[in-house]
């Protein structure tokens, strides 16, 4: 039976690899209209100030629902093993009630400008930060992150100041950035979609509006977790505008030959393959590193891309609920052995006031259901089945791999996709977040990156 699976798995691979690949290598940018109703004129493209802000009255309702919170009592033992432990939980929630300052953290939020501008209907938040004190006759690089789930904007703010003042922090400054950070649609700040079918395809091009609107011909774009997937469509849709592509996590679905032999083959010939000694040690064994931790770390996804309404009511509602739900993503996601700690290890890569405000960031905007909905959208029809997951990307793409990551993708696999690799390195540490947990090492990434693009 399994030779079975694999004759057919390599007769598969061989079929899409020489008659299927290349027939059709554009990716149409398309146009959409998100908003409630009718379609009807956005109104120009103005773009507006915006200041996050919090009433009392939120606050109050916020702390009135911590205080009725409803524990259960964790198994013996258990550790993280089963979720988010409620005996830390409690922990949290005291911290939560009595020691975070959310006037004080709003003061950070707002350290950058930010703003709002509506495309295909629907308002769409971003930060714009751009250097203080760029040197003459120098010119910012504009750059473009994107977050992914369950994270937010905020996950940039260690990683900006790195990037658009980098010699103030010891870091080469040959290349100066504005960074743009936008809010996906239906994440934070920047409406939900009032339509089905906003996928990442969709969320990619209003990103493109929105660089465009904002003048840049040329920028470079950067993201992990859905990021990662929606500034690769973003260079399939506008290779002429996409200067270079930097992702700290790579999807690669479409399983060909070479992808299929090295599995394989790979633990016992990897030099016929170009797997480095780290290669092996990250993927091998495949069953167990593969297949058991994508079964361990997946429920959520099941989750979300089939029913996110249901499970989203009980998160909107219950706000210690929904801390439980992403904080503990923020504990095995960042590494998976955290499973194994009393405290799920969530303070030894973040502050609990990091965390937290992440998670304020959904609770305050209600943002949950529609963030959730993003995988239903992308993934309902079944993952690879996107014509953008067929389709090749040309720009110079650089990719950091971080020892953590949810799922490794070694160079050969990127390569079947990505066509211009021109940095590939394995980052001594760090999981799935990484501009939040590693930010001096993702810079220093993305500036090696860039500065290989622009003396190509």
């Amino acid at each position: 039976m399994l030779f079975e699976i694999l004759a057919a798995l390599i007769v598969g691979a061989l079929l899409y690899h020489f008659l299927l690949r290349g027939k059709d290598e554009t990716l149409p940018m398309g146009d959409g209209w998100w908003g409630a109703g009718i379609r009807r004129e956005d109104g120009g493209e103005e773009i507006h100030p915006f200041k996050i802000e919090t009433s009392e009255e939120e606050l109050k309702d916020l702390f009135h629902r911590i205080d009725e919170t409803r524990y259960s009592e964790p198994l013996e033992g258990s550790r993280f093993n089963y979720g988010f432990n409620s005996k830390h939980l409690k922990k949290v929630v005291s911290y939560w009630r009595e020691g975070f300052n959310w006037r004080k953290q709003l003061e950070i939020l707002n350290q950058y400008p930010h703003y709002k501008t509506k495309i295909e209907g629907i308002n769409v938040h971003f930060l714009h930060a751009k250097p203080k004190n760029l040197p003459a006759g120098r010119r910012a690089r504009p750059l473009l992150m994107v977050h992914g789930w369950p994270g937010s904007f905020y996950e940039f703010y260690k990683i900006i100041p790195l990037l658009t003042d980098p010699s103030s922090h010891g870091l080469s400054d040959e290349n100066i950035f504005e960074v743009i950070c936008p809010s996906i649609p239906g994440y934070g700040f920047s409406e939900a979609p009032h339509k089905q079918g906003f996928d990442g395809v969709a969320a990619a091009r209003i990103f493109y509006k929105l660089m465009r609107r904002l003048g840049f011909q040329e920028f470079y774009a950067q993201g992990g977790d859905w990021g990662s997937m929606i500034c690769t469509i973003l260079a399939q849709l506008a290779p002429s505008n996409v200067k270079g592509l930097h992702l700290n996590m790579v999807f690669v679905s479409n399983f060909n030959l070479p992808v299929v032999l090295s599995i394989l083959l790979g633990k016992h010939f990897p030099g016929l393959f170009g797997l480095e000694e780290e290669d092996v040690r990250r993927m091998f064994p495949f069953v167990p590193k593969f297949f058991y931790h994508s079964l361990k770390e997946s429920g959520y996804m099941h989750i979300q891309a089939t029913k996110p309404d249901t499970a989203g009511c009980g998160l909107n509602d219950s706000p210690v609920g929904l801390a439980a739900y992403i904080l503990e993503k923020f504990s095995t996601w960042t590494d998976p052995d955290f499973r194994d700690h009393e405290d799920g290890g969530l303070e030894r890569k973040y502050t609990l006031d990091d965390l937290l405000t992440n998670v304020m960031i959904y609770w305050l905007t209600g943002s949950i259901v529609s963030s959730m909905r993003f995988y239903k959208e992308n993934l309902s029809n079944g993952i690879g089945n996107a014509k953008h997951e067929k389709l090749p990307v040309k720009v110079p793409t650089g990719i950091a791999s971080l020892p953590n990551e949810l799922l490794h993708c070694p160079r050969l696999w990127a390569k079947q996709k990505f066509l211009d690799i021109i940095s590939f390195n394995y980052l001594p540490r760090g999981g799935h977040f990484a501009a939040f947990e590693e930010p001096e090492l993702l810079a220093k990434d993305i500036q090696q990156f860039v500065r290989k693009v622009e003396h190509k």
